[in-house]
């Protein structure tokens, strides 16, 4: 359960993070409320999944899913673009997670 609570914790904080641009400095109404709402559901739920999951391990996949999520609305939402290092990079960031749940023993407790 930890990790459906961590993967809805990321999936709030990539919309709340992809709002934030759209709030314009939080002048404008819903996408201010859209991403206050996201981060204060994103941090209750990582707060859920830290009870069973390790702290090292529980940040290291929200952070480089999320980097990775955020960056895939920028490109399909923003139209922002990506040059071969960064997609490089990113895969970097995917690898190293898959590593670390796949091979680390503190990824299971």
């Amino acid at each position: 359960m930890s990790y459906a609570f961590l993967l809805v914790a990321i999936i709030a904080e990539v919309i709340a993070t992809s709002a934030l641009k759209q709030s314009n400095g939080f002048t404008r109404g819903w996408p201010t409320l859209v991403t206050i709402v996201g981060y204060v559901v994103a941090f209750y739920l990582l707060s859920l999944a830290l009870r069973t999951l390790p702290t090292g391990i529980a940040y290291a996949i929200w952070s480089g899913v999320g980097i990775v999520l955020v960056t895939a609305v920028a490109w399909f939402w923003h139209g922002q673009r990506l040059d071969t290092p960064a997609l490089l990079g990113m895969a970097l960031i995917v690898a190293g997670v898959l590593v670390m749940n796949l091979f680390s023993g503190q990824a299971h407790g």
